[in-house]
């Protein structure tokens, strides 16, 4: 058979539903080999919102999404969204076409080192040299991108490997079981959060998986410890659980830091280097236990007592069962921090002024949403304010990058959520700025027929530096733009378009839209005059004191 042909049967071999992408003439062999598959093509106006929506699939499903893209310009293309699913910890197969390698008559016209451009940031890349390999690289990139830590894989077809002939031979697909942790580092464990005073729980972006949400709401209905999150660990375990104590949305100087200021002993599952730190180990300090699939990368703020490597569900499950309750165990003070917390989040929350502030509209997006309907976020200064304020209550609902913080993810992230969960209401937030770098893609919400709300926080201006710029003292410059009318925009695309002229309207009109076909957008002016009580350190300081 053709290799295109054997390419397209391992990856159907390996349970591919979608492939996300735009064709080129290198593709041409494989594109034909696909017409005749069960695969679905889904076909996008940019190769970014392709790799966008192949990795938002791969993290949503735990199984790789996958993304085609031509040589050269195309493949280019693919290299923000190749860093998207690395640093997030997606798994992704990207593929990529290839001028012919045995004998060219085009000289180095659009012809790049890919390959060698991808190392960096995939954790594997190969061309593909011999069709007869097809079978194994493919049954390797699938491996490869689901293991621990998951991340993105790219494969290279030149169109003369393509055409080749080769026998019909695919690789069985296994699972392979990870190791469970050594019995005595669990025991160490349990010693350590037995002795300690105020232990406290992080959960980071790693416990983000399956089978660790159960694991995690049952250790802390046993044990009675508190628990926060970073910002990619959000829904891991149910926020409105009375034991909860906030996302550490910033570095440092949150109310929730007050809780970490007191801890003694921090057990952190699923710390991810990528995210930032939620808190800095000083020598002689609070002491830390690493729960992962894989043992700590030590470095100046983070060098933990204690490794728990192994199955994280696994080692929450062992440790549940051996612990016990401690009389010596105090959490008085996380209990006036929560009181705290919650009242700060809940600070005009009910305020109509209008242009919309930050804190009304992710009140009143929790209201619309059901549990289980997602958000993705697109990323701008909103991020923080969804991260703190929105508690969400599965794994998974609350879709945001806290890794590369890549803006233009936002919507084509929505876009793969709708296709993996279409009974499920899906609603993305972005702001003006990010949602311009691949608003194109309305083309392909309205196409697919997808049913989803975008919200577009419009404030004419990349809000994020504008706010950073003023807290460092800067002059405003360079950061505002104009923007077109997005009622009209959406309406040329197809989609429906929406205005609020104050903010009760934002309420009725999302209510409306998360209740109808189609694709809305919802063009929503918004004012970051807010921004600085996200973090008064003269409020922090008095909560501290408690």
């Amino acid at each position: 058979m053709k290799a295109s042909d054997l390419f397209v049967k391992a990856l159907e071999n390996e349970g591919v539903e979608y492939i996300f992408g735009i064709p080129g003439e290198e593709n041409l062999d494989f594109l034909d080999s696909l017409k005749e598959s069960k695969i679905k093509l889904i076909l996008t106006r940019h190769e970014q919102a392709a790799g966008f929506m192949a990795a938002t699939y791969g993290r949503l499903t735990g199984k790789p999404g996958v993304c085609l893209a031509t040589l050269g310009p195309g493949a280019t293309n693919f290299v923000t969204a190749a860093a998207y699913a690395q640093l997030g910890g997606m798994p992704m197969i990207m593929i990529t076409g290839q001028k012919p390698i045995k004998k060219s008559k085009q000289g180095r016209f659009q012809i790049l080192d890919v390959v060698d451009m991808m190392k960096p940031i995939t954790k594997f890349t190969r061309q593909i040299v011999n069709g007869n390999n097809i079978p194994a690289l493919v049954r390797e990139a699938f491996r490869l991108a689901v293991e621990e830590r998951p991340g993105a894989v790219h494969l290279e077809l030149p169109e003369d490997i393509a055409a080749e002939d080769v026998p019909e031979v695919v690789f069985s697909t296994n699972n392979i079981r990870r190791a469970n942790p050594e019995t005595k580092s669990l025991q160490k464990a349990v010693d350590m959060i037995q002795q300690a005073r105020r232990p406290l729980l992080l959960i980071g972006a790693g416990a983000n998986r399956k089978r660790t949400s159960k694991a995690l709401s049952d250790f802390i209905e046993k044990t009675g410890i508190f628990f926060f999150n970073t910002q990619m660990g959000k829904g891991v375990v149910d926020e409105r659980h009375p034991q909860y104590l906030g996302t550490a949305a910033l570095s440092d100087h949150d109310y929730l830091h007050c809780a970490l200021d007191r801890a003694d002993l921090i057990i952190n599952v699923g710390h991810d280097v990528i995210e930032k730190p939620p808190f800095f180990m000083e020598h002689g300090g609070k002491q830390v236990i690493h729960i992962n699939f894989f043992a700590a990368q030590v470095d100046d703020v983070y060098f933990p007592q204690l490794n728990v490597v192994g199955d994280i569900a696994y080692s929450i499950r062992e440790l549940t069962k051996l612990l016990k309750k401690q009389s010596h165990w105090d959490f008085d003070y996380y209990t006036r921090i929560k009181l705290e917390v919650d009242k700060h989040i809940a600070s005009n929350s009910d305020s109509t002024r209008f242009p919309v502030i930050p804190q009304y509209l992710v009140s009143e997006v929790r209201k619309a949403l059901p549990d289980n309907g997602i958000l993705t976020l697109d990323n701008g200064v909103y991020k923080i304010w969804f991260a703190r304020n929105f508690p969400a209550y599965h794994p998974n609902t609350l879709l945001l990058d806290n890794a590369l913080a890549t803006m233009g993810a936002g919507f084509p992230s929505a876009m793969a959520a709708k296709m993996v969960y279409p009974e499920r209401p899906v609603l993305t937030i972005c702001g003006d700025g990010g949602f311009m770098m691949n608003s194109q893609e309305l083309e392909t919400a309205v196409r697919l027929e997808l049913d989803m709300v975008i919200v577009i926080l419009n404030d004419s201006a990349y809000g994020m530096i504008k706010w950073k710029q003023a807290a460092q003292k800067f002059d405003n410059f360079g950061l505002d733009y104009g923007n077109p009318d997005f009622v009209k925009y959406a309406e040329s695309y197809g989609a429906k378009g929406h205005r609020i002229s104050c903010s009760k309207d934002f309420k009725e009109i999302l209510d409306q839209c998360i209740r109808s076909k189609g694709v809305h957008l919802i063009d929503v002016p918004v004012d970051y005059d807010e921004n600085h009580k996200v973090l008064n350190e003269e409020l922090y300081a008095k909560t501290c004191i408690l």
